[in-house]
């Protein structure tokens, strides 16, 4: 019985040792060929891990986390996974479903009763499972929560209502951050928990992913993290800082190392578990990688035939990949791209993550890894995305250009630029000061400064202000309109941030108040006749205040000397006049139909 036991053993042994040897047999000189892409692409450094069924069977990291340090990546590095992290968001949904706790079909103003949308369609025909698959009608709005972040969940939940859909319900598909938002305030909602503590709890710690995280703090402050790097046209590279993402935490928060999401890819290829322990369900596994909403057509293209249709589950995108379905999801976060990827019926998946920003790499070791394991056509990937990617540069150069020859020469802006600072505001997205500032239009956004260059009449352009000065190595597609009122005022400015919708976000201008003491304003208390009607001009602490009869109170912000504006009605204004010795004498009422001057009595 011994002798039969030990033979047994020595079988299973031998046999995996030849299953080991034939996985290593795949990737036979794979090393030598991603050191290739790591120069191709000037990319500081990435990192990949292979899992074939329970087993991790290759992970290895190349270049540098720290490029300047010269301090090597290892698959314990942890890199910004970016929107890798939605399939982790649907999935604690994906376990509360399965503790009866809530149904894909429920609208999720049922569990955020605060929660408003654009319009009446909106609030009462989308469900849970129209955020899961981005098939609101709503697009992006990206710079709403990207140039105004905020800790704040409910303030970004309260932008939702403003945002303008494109499509109806259901109608289009189309990637949106803040409908993950959403599913992380929805899990919040029913454990009382933060979205955070449920990922940590739900996955991360029956996983064995100790090292993973889920905000920028938790990522300074760990062993081995990468640092976030730019590659500019030039071939320069340089640090880019982390970018906080602060309460749209849910759509792509999370830090984690290639050896650690492959604990992760594990619990798709297996079935929903992760060795005996039942991680998700398998229902819900099986729904999640399923397409739900078409993508766009995906159509073969004469180069590769092989590649077609393009759909989306739970955080997962579905495809065919020479003949073999693929499910795998993108991550890009100032300074770090990701990808992960597996193969169901092949129960192969692979996890690449780079502190490039905005890079192809992980799509370029993906497919040069699944060309090997699969054991089809090997396509030279590196050198294909790169002059696809150089294409794709010198096709945005054409198009700046032919944008740029509309530009008009020798005009000035409308006004003098004081005249354009204040505060610009709008409600889906959030508010900015504008200032002048040697001789030039500054604006001050919540994460960054920049700096208005004049394009042509009121249209300028934004540069982003950085600690070595003006980053204007490479050219801007952004443009600030400034837009005046009856009065003629400078009254708002119109950006297309959001190019699927046909018109531009506007943000409307408050004048900066000046800070002006009480006994500075005293100056102008009084009354003030035209025509025989008096108004009041007089303080009520440290403000200063105007009463017409028949009308309600209005409150003055000091604009300029002498100058004010009516907080609440745009285009109004008074202008007080001194007298010969310095004292007020008169003010002059001036709004779209004229201006009217009163004598002080």
């Amino acid at each position: 019985m011994k002798r039969y036991f030990f033979l047994l053993a020595l079988a299973f042994s031998t046999s995996f040792l030849f299953a080991q040897q034939a996985i290593d047999n795949r990737l036979k000189g794979i090393d030598a060929e991603l050191e290739k892409v790591l120069d191709t692409w000037q990319t500081p450094s990435f990192a990949v891990a292979v899992v074939d069924k329970n087993k991790v069977v290759y992970a290895k990291g190349f270049g540098f986390r720290d490029y300047e340090k010269k301090t090597p990546a290892t698959a314990n590095t942890l890199y910004a996974i970016g929107s890798c992290s939605k399939a982790f968001t649907t999935s604690v949904l994906g376990i509360l479903q399965g503790k009866g706790k809530l149904e894909f079909s429920d609208s999720p103003r049922k569990y955020i009763p605060e929660l408003s949308f654009f319009n009446d369609e909106l609030n009462t025909r989308v469900t849970i499972k129209d955020l899961m698959c981005h098939r609101t009608g709503l697009p992006r709005h990206d710079y709403s929560w990207y140039l105004f972040p905020t800790d704040s969940r409910d303030e970004l939940i309260a932008r939702v209502a403003h945002q303008e859909p494109f499509a109806g319900v259901r109608e289009s598909w189309y990637y949106n951050n803040f409908m993950y938002l959403l599913q992380g305030a929805i899990s919040e909602c029913i454990t009382g928990k933060s979205w955070e503590d449920n990922v940590r709890e739900m996955i991360f710690k029956p996983l064995g992913m100790k090292t993973a995280n889920l905000s920028i703090d938790e990522m300074k402050t760990a062993k081995e993290p990468a640092l976030g790097y730019e590659t500019k046209n030039d071939g320069t590279i340089k640090k880019k800082e982390y970018y906080h993402i602060a309460g749209m935490a849910p759509a792509g928060s999370i830090n984690a190392s290639v050896n650690e999401m492959a604990e992760w890819l594990k619990v798709w290829i297996n079935g929903g578990k992760h060795g005996e322990q039942e991680i998700l369900s398998a229902a819900f596994i099986s729904e999640a990688m399923s397409p739900q909403m078409v993508m766009g057509s995906g159509t073969p293209d004469k180069e590769h035939p092989d590649l077609h249709f393009s759909t989306y589950g739970y955080g997962w995108m579905a495809s065919s990949y020479k003949g073999h379905y693929r499910v795998q999801h993108g991550g890009n976060i100032d300074g770090f791209s990701a990808n992960t990827c597996f193969f169901p019926s092949d129960s192969i998946g692979i996890v690449v993550l780079t502190n490039q920003d905005g890079s192809s790499v992980p799509s370029v070791v993906r497919n040069m890894i699944a060309d090997r394991l699969l054991g089809v056509a090997i396509t030279d990937w590196n050198t294909e995305l790169f002059e696809d990617v150089k294409e794709g540069r010198e096709k945005q150069k054409e198009a700046m250009a032919s944008a740029n020859s509309n530009r008009k020469t020798d005009t000035r802006p409308s006004h003098n630029l004081p005249e354009y600072a204040g505060v610009y505001a709008n409600p889906g997205y959030g508010q900015f000061e504008l200032m002048v500032r040697n001789d030039s239009l500054f604006a001050r956004l919540p994460r960054t400064e920049l700096w208005l260059q004049h394009y042509h009449y009121d249209v300028f352009v934004p540069y982003e202000v950085e600690e070595d000065g003006i980053d204007m190595s490479e050219p801007s597609e952004a443009r600030f309109i400034f837009t005046t009122n009856a009065s003629g005022d400078i009254s708002g400015l119109e950006a297309p941030l959001e190019p699927a919708l046909s018109q531009p976000i506007v943000f409307k201008r408050t004048p900066k108040a000046l800070e002006m003491e009480k006994g500075a304003l005293e100056k102008y208390v009084g009354e003030y006749e035209l025509m025989g009607m008096v108004s009041k001009v007089y303080t009520k602490g440290e403000t200063l205040y105007l009463f017409v009869p028949g009308q309600p109170e209005y409150e003055l912000l000091a604009t300029d000397k002498h100058k004010f504006s009516i907080k609440i009605l745009e285009g109004y204004k008074l202008e007080f006049h001194e007298g010969n010795g310095g004292a007020i004498n008169a003010v002059s009422f001036i709004q779209p139909n004229g201006t009217f001057k009163a004598e002080r009595k």
